[in-house]
């Protein structure tokens, strides 16, 4: 059985400049993958060329065996999108854009109708049928833009920053719906935001200016990058020389009124030693909590730890 998708020596320039080089990764199975990046590092374009939406510079781009170059419409057949801006018609109604849709994928006319109301009842808008979109909320709009993507039955579902705009309601609601298409579909996700392929992503590929810098699982991406701050509370808060004679702490930001985010270097029992110093001294320790790392330090981390291990090569 070949992978559902196969990414090799992927790269694309613009002018005179790479956008993307050298890209190489594989998705083998149904689940969740992130593609992780800030704005600018290559995303879009690595995405737009899996999509066939852009032809590559250089590199393969292979959609359940069929190479997307040579055979693109049978690749296509394979592949559902949704882009950051869902390509909706708000003066249709929801069946209407979806039968438009399913044309629009050369569906057999027989086999239209069972496709609309199979994606209708996966994203959860059969009783919007007759409404137009226009009238939609927002979270029911990106669900239509889901149903969109996957009324041809593809093997690959790609997501453009899915939950961008949604209130926390809606966001859970689409985290969960995505999680329900990724037990019979491979489901690719774009996003900036660390949280949002921490919640869904069984797989991470983080990217930065054009390259892969992480290729693997959620629990060996947050194995490799160790977060070096903290916050802190106390009822009766230290002085700030108190908390840094605890040892291997870099910097003490004093926040409000007995809350401080403590800068630590590389030692694992930190909050452990804070806990007991709290305990010995009468510190009152009320909250304690390891801090999410930003995307531009776990890049800074990343880049150092691949220099290091080609220098150690």
């Amino acid at each position: 059985m070949p992978n559902i998708v196969d990414v090799r020596h992927l790269s694309h320039r613009y002018s005179v400049d790479w956008a993307i080089r050298d890209i190489n990764f594989s998705i083998e199975k149904n689940g969740i993958l992130g593609l992780l990046g800030s704005n600018g590092a290559g995303k879009s374009t690595t995405m737009n060329i899996i999509c066939g939406v852009l032809n590559q510079t250089e590199g393969d781009v292979l959609i359940n065996g069929i190479d997307l170059r040579k055979n693109p419409v049978e690749a296509k057949k394979q592949i559902g999108f949704l882009p950051q801006k869902p390509p909706l018609h708000p003066d249709l109604t929801v069946d209407e854009y979806l039968v438009h849709c399913a044309v629009l994928r050369r569906m057999e006319p027989a086999a239209i109708r069972p496709a609309v109301e199979a994606a209708k009842a996966r994203c959860e808008i059969a009783h919007f049928s007759n409404r137009l979109i226009k009238n939609l909320s927002g979270g029911y709009q990106q669900r239509v833009g889901i149903a969109q993507a996957i009324v041809h039955n593809p093997r690959f579902v790609v997501l453009d920053e899915p939950t961008n705009g949604l209130d926390p309601n809606q966001i859970g609601e689409i985290r969960s719906l995505i999680k329900e298409l990724a037990a019979d579909h491979a489901v690719l996700i774009s996003t900036h935001i660390l949280s949002e392929v921490q919640a869904t992503c069984d797989e991470i590929r983080m990217i930065d200016h054009g390259k892969v810098v992480f290729s693997g699982s959620m629990k060996e991406f947050d194995n490799y990058v160790v977060p070096d701050s903290f916050t802190v509370t106390f009822g009766e808060p230290p002085a700030k020389e108190e908390l840094a004679a605890i040892g291997n702490i870099l910097n003490i930001e004093d926040l409000s009124q007995g809350r401080f985010r403590v800068r630590f270097d590389g030692d694992e029992q930190i909050t452990e030693k804070v806990v007991e110093k709290s305990l010995e001294k009468g510190w009152h320790l009320k909250e304690i909590a390891l801090d999410h790392t930003s995307l531009d330090v776990i890049f800074a981390q990343l880049s150092g730890k691949l220099k290091n291990n080609v220098k150690a090569e």
